[in-house]
């Protein structure tokens, strides 16, 4: 099975947690602070790995986690840099936020990468809270959170020549004798459920990449049948090989419905399928049925200003006459537009001071970016931080907020993971 499309969880890594430490040397009077900062927490990249070719292995495992920083130490340490993941796709891969749909990324050139989430910050330790009035700083920061997302990803084939066609027009066989690809081949309609590659070898240098799309069917631009997970594929080919079954009841129908199929078909580019390049290829030139047609075909589809040649893919007659018109089409045709007109969406961590409360059964639950990982990050076991913490809610005018709604002494107030108790 062909595994384009695939939903994951990713998560970047927490950072280390600043330490609180005092320097305790038998020389030394006076030791003051030494705790080190926790280190930053890995980050998810996603890179294009052009020896693999689906999104299978993901799949197969849904869950990506990227190493945690490690805490600070004493005399001043810092911890290690939580391990960043690297994930390998396929070239043609679009990353996509799967809440919101926004476009985080277009992978489409070997070596390309792109940060999709950054790690947690370390936590400072208490060598950075050291002043002239207070010279032993019982404060320090827990490591930031790593960021966590569900994102999907698509996977649009990058091929310089895309075969269309009705089913059973020969596309898989053509694919198989024109390249080392072995597509399942049979005689009967949607053999290929699939898109298969395959490098096509004109001489010593000359190559090209041809990408048999499985058959279209009248009303595939609508999404009919599988419409659209195939016709996207063709997105990012520069040149169409139209194939037509010369064995058809009405071949220059068939032809017309595919064209009509590919102008009805809106690109993410904006772009109709129908005025790539194409060269129509009427095959099955071994059957006398065949033969009969192929007169009117090239005359009507000549007449409509498009490149002809007839075919045998089972007796390979006229091949190489093919390959060649093919690769001059291609040699004339425009780079390919691999790109997405798409703005990507640089995902910030989101700092503003905005946050809602919420009364709930034990409470009230306070809602925030910036409180909650404020609160991940500080250190309540220690007064002097939790005092920090308690000047900071007033300072973005959260215990204001919560008098207002009326909170009480005794309520318990849960802001992200952590539930603190009001406290006059």
């Amino acid at each position: 099975m062909f595994f384009d499309q695939a939903k994951i969880y990713v998560k970047s890594g927490n950072g280390g947690d600043g330490m609180i430490s005092f320097r305790r040397e038998k020389f030394v009077p006076y030791g003051g602070p030494d705790g080190g900062d926790g280190g930053n927490g890995g980050e998810i990249i996603f890179f294009v790995d052009k020896h693999i070719n689906s999104l299978v292995k993901y799949h197969r495992n849904v869950h990506h986690r990227a190493g945690d920083g490690t805490h600070g130490g004493k005399s001043r340490r810092t911890g290690a840099r939580g391990e960043t993941l690297r994930l390998p796709v396929p070239p043609g891969t679009m990353i996509r936020d799967a809440e919101t749909g926004d476009l985080l990324a277009d992978l489409t050139h070997p070596d390309q990468e792109a940060v999709i989430l950054t790690g947690g910050r370390g936590g400072r330790g208490n060598i950075h809270y050291a002043t002239s009035r207070n010279q032993a700083p019982r404060l320090a920061e827990r490591g930031e959170p790593g960021e966590e997302l569900w994102i999907t990803l698509e996977l649009k084939l990058i091929a310089d020549v895309g075969l269309v066609g009705l089913p059973n027009a020969g596309k898989s066989t053509l694919l198989s004798v024109i390249s080392g690809a072995t597509p399942k081949i049979a005689d009967y309609p949607f053999t290929t459920l699939q898109p298969s590659l395959g490098v096509v070898q004109l001489d010593d240098y000359d190559t090209m990449v041809v990408a048999d799309i499985p058959g279209l069917i009248e009303g595939a631009a609508d999404g009919i049948g599988l419409g659209h997970e195939f016709l996207r594929h063709i997105e990012r080919t520069r040149v169409l090989i139209h194939l037509i079954d010369g064995s058809a009841k009405e071949p220059l129908e068939d032809w017309a419905t595919i064209n009509q199929e590919l102008a009805l078909y809106n690109t993410t580019l904006g772009i109709s399928l129908d005025e790539r390049p194409q060269l129509v290829v009427f095959n099955k030139m071994d059957l006398l049925d065949a033969i009969a047609w192929e007169p009117l075909v090239k005359e009507e589809i000549v007449k409509a200003g498009y490149d002809f040649i007839s075919i045998s893919a089972m007796t390979k007659q006229n091949l190489r006459e093919m390959l060649y018109k093919v690769k001059q089409i291609l040699d004339e045709a425009p780079e390919a537009i691999v790109a997405s007109d798409e703005e990507i969406v640089i995902r910030a961590k989101e700092d503003d001071d905005t946050f809602t409360i919420e009364r709930v059964a034990d409470g009230w639950r306070v809602y925030g970016k910036k409180i909650e990982r404020i609160a991940a990050m500080t250190y309540f076991e220690f007064e002097p931080t939790a005092n920090r913490f308690s000047m900071t809610l007033e300072s973005m005018g959260i215990t204001e907020a919560l008098e207002e709604a009326g909170v009480e002494i005794g309520d318990i107030i849960h802001i992200g993971d952590e539930e603190l108790e009001w406290t006059e």
